[in-house]
């Protein structure tokens, strides 16, 4: 039974930071470059610098995520905050989905034994379910940066993410006829 929860919470981790990452896909792939790289303020992030953080954080967090610490020594997190003139959107996406790679393969290569494990962030120790509960909130809230920058990019040309205004009743109806009484056998993708 332990092991099956075990599973269970290391499957639906992989299904919540790919709905993260789906996301951002969908948002980003709607705003120009100009919007990209745009800020609302002077004390406000572009997409292009919340997606360099993204890519960073996730570099340094996963890579060896079980045996070193999650802030590694050559992380340059102010950097991170920081868009040089030189870098273009392209290199600043690859950067980006460079760091999902990362932790989505770091994702399918732990088991139900790892949960317990501790590992260490800045050297406070956390357990492996910890460290992703942690990442899983961080990621949501800059990815919800990202969702918003996007659609304000937009400025009333959007293609809704999620259900559109006025269409949830349609939704659940839908849900509904997809699933009947028994209810889901898994989450739908968001």
């Amino acid at each position: 039974m332990q092991d099956s929860l075990a599973e269970h919470f290391l499957a639906n981790t992989v299904l919540e930071f790919r709905g993260l990452h789906t996301l951002v896909q969908k948002a980003v792939a709607q705003v120009d470059d100009a919007t990209f790289f745009r800020t609302l303020d002077p004390e406000s992030n572009s997409i292009a610098v919340v997606m360099k953080h993204l890519g960073g954080n996730m570099r340094s967090r996963w890579s060896d995520f079980l045996t070193s610490d999650g802030e590694k020594p050559d992380r340059d997190r102010d950097a991170e905050f920081v868009v040089a003139t030189w870098e273009t959107r392209h290199e600043i996406e690859q950067h980006a989905q460079e760091g999902w790679q990362i932790l989505f393969e770091t994702l399918a290569g732990l088991g139900p034994e790892h949960l317990q494990t501790k590992v260490r962030i800045r050297d406070e120790r956390h357990t492996v379910v910890q460290a992703i509960q942690r990442q899983l909130t961080h990621y949501g809230y800059h990815v919800g940066q990202i969702v918003l920058l996007a659609k304000h990019g937009r400025t009333g040309d959007w293609h809704t993410l999620s259900i559109p205004r006025g269409g949830t009743t349609a939704f659940n109806a839908r849900m509904r006829e997809w699933y009947g009484d028994s209810g889901p056998a898994a989450a739908p993708q968001r």
